[in-house]
């Protein structure tokens, strides 16, 4: 019997990070962390240090801990000095926890959430669901002198804790016919039994006991003592059910009083895996559009172990680019053009300026592609049907939903070349609508190309891609970032 070949160990890394990054919160920590461990230092964009700004730093900064920033400057900035970058996003289609979430019905307790992005909602029927995301809890140890009074921390709570179960074939015959649900009514979460919380509500009572990791989580009782934070007590168990938020306390290892208030997402617990009969896919979550975050930041972590003359280095990691985009950290946020101010405000940039500074620049929006699909042909344009580790795919459309055109896809192809990574070309059919990216938004500010990945089940709770594609897409990103200024200068174009 062959044995299959060890799987890609990017591949490996790739999934460890997406099974620890359920969130953009948590992805921004773990993009953080790999950074500073090759030689990044932390900054912070309300009051950056710039004598930290020196010819050849590494840096990065986050913006509301689900959006980052990270670049090198290089060791000798001229009049024709440029910015490389590579853009994309960390957010996914989920399900968030509602403001008010408290819900019940026939004897179960039932979490209220809503549905972000556009996902395969049937896709997250019947899986092993769990809570991810940030929490605000009052820092009790801590005073105005000696820091915040509030901190956000980050909970990810690991065992499975609901489930959205659908309806019995028996009870619906036709279920398999044309499978359809009502988005608010029957799309609900299920976190337990009203027996489990009552009989718990007692117990805690008499007992005096808190939640415990190993056991049934239960409520504390100081949730029913008087106490400085009453009203926030009483207020946020008014919203969520006392469960719940005692399995959060237990998570922060704080009191069910000291949360504040959160932000939480619904993630499959089902680990990301290299699987295939070659080990030639990643089976995982998020894919879209964790693998453009983790390949990006790997390639800039990769070609800063060498210096750059005269080219800044850049990754913006966006958040919101699956609604729009439309935030404080979204690509339509002030977020690209403050960090080209700071660099031209730089003394040894300032005879740059901002505008040239742009317009020698080079954008490359990041994301995933469409991968030809074996048992739906007919959904994809003839000539224009990406392979799953075929290596990277130019994204083009007429209609500017992405931003691709002649100049900028002659200087990527260009760049693949040198990296020794294959290219394919990606247009929709005309009867088909097109997705987008983070590129139009920021095309207005720097020649861009829409490139990505193929991927199959796009936006589905669990999404397939290419093993061997993971480090096409790492040597592309470290390519770029080293030869594309070169390129460019050796094109005439205006």
């Amino acid at each position: 019997m062959k044995i299959p070949p060890s799987p890609p160990k990017d591949a490996v890394k790739f999934c460890e990070f997406v099974t620890a990054s359920p969130t953009p919160f948590h992805a921004v920590h773990k993009l953080s962390s790999k950074l500073r461990s090759a030689g990044f230092k932390s900054i912070s964009e309300r009051s950056p240090d710039l004598d930290q700004f020196q010819p050849g730093s590494k840096l990065f900064y986050t913006r509301n801990q689900s959006s980052i920033v990270a670049f090198t400057l290089p060791s000798n900035p001229t009049r024709e000095s440029s910015i490389s970058f590579a853009v994309g996003h960390l957010d996914s289609p989920c399900l968030k926890v509602r403001p008010v979430s408290k819900r019940q019905k026939s004897g179960y307790l039932q979490v209220g959430v809503e549905l972000y992005g556009g996902g395969i909602w049937p896709s997250w029927f019947d899986r092993d669901l769990s809570l991810a995301g940030r929490v605000i809890i009052s820092n009790k140890s801590s005073t105005s002198e000696k820091g915040p009074g509030y901190v956000s921390r980050l909970v990810k709570i690991d065992r499975p804790l609901l489930r959205i179960p659908t309806l019995a074939i028996h009870l619906d015959r036709s279920i398999n016919d044309s499978f359809k649900f009502n988005k608010e009514t029957e799309f609900l979460p299920v976190l337990g039994l009203v027996a489990d919380q009552l009989n718990g509500s007692a117990t805690a009572g008499a007992q005096g006991q808190g939640p415990s990791r190993t056991g049934t989580p239960q409520p504390f009782s100081g949730a029913n003592t008087p106490r400085e934070n009453e009203d926030d007590v009483s207020r946020m168990e008014t919203k969520h059910h006392p469960l719940l938020l005692a399995v959060l306390a237990d998570e922060l290892g704080c009191e069910v009083g000291d949360i504040q208030d959160f932000e939480l997402s619904l993630y499959d617990t089902q680990p990301s895996t290299v699987g295939g009969l070659s080990n030639e896919f990643v089976f995982s979550p998020r894919c879209d559009n964790l693998m453009t975050s983790f390949c990006s930041i790997e390639g800039l972590c990769e070609a800063a172990e060498s210096s750059s003359d005269s080219t800044v280095r850049c990754v913006i990691l966006f958040d919101n680019e699956e609604v729009g985009s439309v935030s404080h950290h979204g690509a339509e946020s002030n977020l690209l053009p403050s960090f080209v101010e700071r660099i031209v405000s730089l003394p040894a940039y300032e005879k740059i300026g901002y505008h040239n500074l742009l317009a020698n620049s080079f954008l490359v929006s990041a994301d995933m592609g469409h991968a030809v699909n074996p048992n739906y042909e007919n959904k994809y344009e003839t000539n224009h049907s990406p392979r799953i580790n075929g290596g990277i795919v130019i994204k083009t459309n007429a209609n500017q939903r992405y931003t691709s055109n002649a100049q900028t896809t002659f200087l990527l192809r260009r760049v693949a070349k040198k990296a020794g990574v294959p290219t394919q070309e990606f247009e929709i059919r005309n009867d088909s609508t097109c997705g987008s990216t983070v590129g139009p938004h920021l095309s207005t500010h720097v020649r861009t190309v829409d490139i990505g990945l193929a991927q199959l089940s796009m936006h589905s709770i669990r999404e397939t891609a290419g093993s061997q594609d993971v480090r096409y897409y790492i040597d592309f990103f470290k390519t770029y970032f080293d030869v594309v200024r070169e390129f460019d200068l050796d094109l005439k174009v205006d």
